[in-house]
C-alpha cells in the first residue's frame, strides 16, 4: 500500500491490506490481533505506524517524495491458523498415539527434558 500520509482512512486501509479494524482488534480471515488504544489516529483514520509494528508490516519512507510504502504482514504476532498439524507420538507404553484422536477436547501438553 502506497501512502501519502500516516493516518489513512480506515476504509482505504481495510481495502488495501485485507485487515479489518474491529472492537476486538485487527482481523483478517479467522485471525485477530489485539490493538493498543492508540491504533486509531482519529475517528475513521488509522495510525499506520502503530498498526505496522503490531501486525509485523514493513513501513518504508521516501522522504524526498513524502510517501510511505506499507508492506504485507510477515508473521510475528498473527497466527495463520490455530489448527495443530497431524502429530503422532509414542505413549507411555511406546505405542503410537495420534493427537487427532483428541480433537474437540482441551489438551494440555507439557514437554520436559533432563538436560
Amino acid at each position: 500500500m502506497i501512502l501519502d500520509r500516516l493516518d489513512p482512512g480506515q476504509d482505504d486501509f481495510e481495502r488495501e491490506t485485507g485487515w479489518a479494524l474491529k472492537p476486538e482488534g485487527a482481523c483478517k480471515a479467522d485471525r485477530c490481533v489485539p490493538l493498543p488504544a492508540d491504533a486509531r489516529a482519529a475517528p475513521g483514520r488509522v495510525a499506520v505506524r502503530v498498526l505496522a509494528e503490531r501486525l509485523g508490516m514493513a513501513l518504508v519512507e521516501d522522504a524526498a517524495r513524502g510517501r510511505w510504502a506499507l508492506g504485507p504482514e510477515s508473521g510475528g504476532r498473527a497466527l495463520a491458523s490455530a489448527e495443530l498439524p497431524p502429530i503422532t507420538l509414542p505413549d507411555r507404553h511406546s505405542r503410537p498415539f495420534s493427537l487427532d484422536s483428541l480433537r474437540g477436547t482441551k489438551v494440555f501438553m507439557c514437554a520436559w527434558a533432563s538436560w
